[in-house]
């Protein structure tokens, strides 16, 4: 005997994957009414919600779709050139105001009048006249001061000021370096090193040493000490409050709160919002099924109470009253308009040959006699069939006939 359900199915359609079922009788009495307040409530929205669909894509095809085609070709074809035109005068009059005005000024006035007025004097000035002098006087001056003066420098002052120099240097050597290289060396160093130094190093090593290492051993005994009352004293602080939190308030949480609101959760609120939940999915499902059989049976009753009748009427009343009218009188008012055209066509050009003879028989060396031709009646043409070039002896004649293709 086998314990395991397989899964329900209703007709052609399966259960959904996540529906369980066996889940009790809280879930078996609250599914069924929920379902059907849910459908109650789902079944207007969702016949709103697909009329709304509908009206949105006939607004969006009838509508938008066209206002935005025609907003589209204004832009290209209306928008766009104007902009562009107005962009071009725009910039035609600012360069023909604020640009060419002053750059004709630059070209034409300012660069003629500083370039022949002020620059080529200037040039003429400074290469014809200023160059020379100021090469005279560039030589006179290099022989008269800076050769006497690099001679004077290089032959009596340079060895006077070098024997100056040595002699200053020994002197502060002498002066102000060796006394007080003497007086560091043999004064200084001795006193500092065994008046100072040693003693101190004698203290550090016999006195002071000794001591801090009596210090540190007395200071970290002290500090254990006080390490292990403070640790007492904490663990004797703390111990009540964990003991007060581990055995009295996480039960009563845990106990008293949390594992009633995830009973709560389980067992209540997870199987009614599931239910809930599926409810609405269902709900939506058979609304829109029933939203169809609606629109279903409203295209039908607009076909058969207005589409069905305005097709007969097409087809039996005005299909027929058009070809009768068509025929009657459309097509005779056409072929005889073609015939007066016809007939008006080879009157004017008999008359037009007539006034040429005319004015030929008036002046007679102005141009070479005309020959002049006979107006030709249109002859009656066999038609043909469709596809084949054989004539058909009892079919209608085109009445459509060209004079200059007969003559």
């Amino acid at each position: 005997m086998e314990f395991e359900k397989s899964p329900q199915t209703y007709g052609s359609h399966q259960a959904p994957a996540h529906y369980e079922p066996g889940d009790g009788c809280l879930t078996t009495v609250v599914r069924i009414p929920v379902r059907i307040v849910v459908l109650l409530v789902v079944v207007p929205v969702r016949m709103v919600w697909d009329l709304l669909v509908v009206c949105g894509r006939a607004v969006e095809r009838v509508l938008l779709r066209p206002l935005g085609r025609a907003l589209a070709w204004v832009f290209e074809n209306v928008l766009t050139p104007l902009g562009l035109a107005t962009t071009w005068l725009a910039v035609f009059i600012g360069k023909a105001l604020f640009v060419w005005p002053w750059v004709a000024l630059w070209r034409y006035v300012v660069v003629p009048v500083v370039t022949y007025g002020l620059v080529v004097p200037l040039v003429w000035v400074y290469r014809q006249l200023l160059t020379p002098l100021g090469h005279g006087i560039a030589w006179l001056v290099q022989q008269l001061l800076v050769a006497p003066a690099g001679r004077l420098y290089r032959r009596l002052l340079t060895p006077l000021g070098h024997g100056v120099a040595a002699v200053l240097a020994w002197l502060g050597r002498a002066l102000f370096v060796w006394p007080w290289v003497a007086l560091w060396r043999y004064v200084v160093v001795p006193v500092v090193t065994y008046g100072l130094v040693v003693p101190l190093v004698w203290v550090y090593r016999q006195l002071l040493t000794p001591l801090g290492h009596g210090l540190a051993r007395l200071l970290t005994v002290i500090g254990r000490g006080l390490v292990w009352l403070l640790t007492m004293i904490g663990r004797g602080i703390v111990w009540p409050w964990v003991a007060l939190w581990r055995y009295v308030v996480v039960p009563v949480v845990t106990y008293g709160l949390v594992l009633p609101a995830v009973w709560i959760y389980r067992h209540i609120l997870a199987p009614v919002g599931r239910e809930i939940a599926a409810a609405v999915g269902v709900a939506w499902r058979i609304a829109g099924y029933i939203s169809r059989a609606v629109g279903r049976a409203i295209k039908w009753l607009a076909w058969n109470v207005v589409g069905r009748p305005v097709r007969w009427l097409y087809q039996s009343v005005c299909t027929p009253v058009g070809h009768a009218v068509r025929d009657t009188i459309w097509r005779p008012a056409k072929k005889a308009a073609a015939e007066a055209g016809l007939a008006v066509r080879g009157a004017l050009q008999a008359a037009r040959e007539t006034v040429r003879a005319a004015r030929e028989a008036i002046w007679p060396g102005r141009r070479d006699p005309v020959r002049l031709r006979q107006p030709v009646e249109p002859g009656v043409r066999q038609a043909r069939t469709l596809g084949s070039t054989t004539t058909v002896p009892g079919a209608a004649a085109d009445p459509e006939i060209s004079l200059h293709k007969q003559g």
